[in-house]
């Protein structure tokens, strides 16, 4: 029984979810029976080139029924042994393969930002030429592993999308902001790209799913907090009322958690100051009141003096009073004409 057992060559049940199996053993028994299930093909191969396939069925391995194994017959046992390679590989389609990375370094058209983009999703790929596909990958890829096939096809999909979205960007296709608006787009985009580079190998990527095109975690809090930044900003008119608006906020919340330390405290000397420089600078910039008298101008050394000043504060001469005959409205010692009424002004 256990003779008859070993006669049988097939994919073995744990193996049924790889595009690819290599059966181990690369003598193989004459009069062995080989079962290829009905989405899957065998093929014989041996120093790289394809000698023998064998299509969905059961078959028996010998020169008589495939005259073309007589190529692959061992001579030292006899012609008992066919000395090759035996892959099977599969017809069908493998969905749900993950892939998953870092994309580039994107400049942001709106924000000015360097953003670094990532993707997450997945793929389903399938077998286009099971020839081909061994023939250019034997002897460069361990085709034994489940996941070396599905690893090496999400890195070129990676390395495509990575093409395709720089290019849609720099192009202005795509926003760098809201880019799942335009998944439709860039997955017809990637998938050509993709498939261009796997046609050679004998694949193909035949649809993505669930996947997304985001900035990192980082870069995306980043952008949230500018955003709020500019709309607040935007709001309250001047940067200043803006971050006195926003220490004010942190004051609270400290106060609200009853918070004592160096940095509550910090934030609110800062408020403090910030307010006292806004306050300040709405004085200065506001319109002085009509009735403010103007500044005494020195006749000596011509320094400003304040309106009631009765000595220079810069040479100390003594400072007269000049007013306007006609109105006696208060004038800097050098004007010629009342600013009040008009007419010529003279010194009492």
């Amino acid at each position: 029984m256990a003779w008859f057992e070993r006669e049988f060559i097939a994919v073995p049940e744990q193996h049924k979810n790889q595009l690819i199996y290599k059966w181990p053993d690369p003598s193989i028994r004459r009069f062995s029976r080989a079962v290829v299930n009905a989405d899957e093909i065998a093929l014989f191969v041996k120093s790289g080139q394809l000698i023998a396939t064998m299509g969905p069925g059961r078959h028996r391995i010998d020169a008589d029924e495939l005259p073309i194994l007589g190529a692959l017959v061992d001579t030292l046992t006899g012609g008992n042994f066919y000395r090759a390679e035996l892959y099977f590989v599969s017809t069908r389609e493998f969905p749900g393969i993950k892939f998953g990375g870092r994309l580039a370094d994107i400049a942001d058209p709106v924000s000015e930002q360097v953003l670094t983009l990532r993707a997450f999703g997945e793929f389903a790929l399938s077998v286009r030429d099971p020839a081909e596909l061994i023939t250019t990958l034997a002897g460069t890829a361990d085709l034994g592993t489940a996941s070396a096939l599905p690893g090496w096809a999400a890195e070129f999909l990676l390395k495509s999308m990575k093409i395709a979205v720089t290019q849609g960007i720099s192009r202005g296709e795509w926003p760098v902001l809201g880019l799942s608006a335009h998944l439709e787009a860039i997955e017809t985009a990637v998938l050509r790209q993709t498939n261009l580079t796997l046609y050679e190998y004998g694949l193909r990527i035949t649809r993505m799913g669930n996947f997304d095109i985001t900035p990192a975690p980082e870069d995306a809090d980043r952008l949230k907090r500018l955003a709020k930044d500019t709309t607040y900003i935007r709001l309250t008119g001047d940067f200043q009322r803006y971050a006195a608006g926003e220490l004010a906020l942190g004051a609270g919340q400290g106060l609200a958690r009853g918070v004592t330390d160096t940095g509550f405290l910090g934030a609110t000397m800062g408020l403090s100051a910030i307010q006292q420089h806004t306050n300040n600078w709405t004085t200065r910039s506001a319109a002085p009141p009509a009735d403010t008298a103007p500044p005494r101008v020195c006749t000596g050394c011509r320094t400003h003096n304040q309106a009631d000043a009765r000595f220079c504060m810069s040479c100390g001469t003594e400072l007269a009073a000049h007013r306007c005959r006609h109105c006696a409205a208060a004038l800097p010692g050098t004007a010629n004409f009342c600013h009040s009424c008009g007419k010529p002004s003279t010194s009492e």
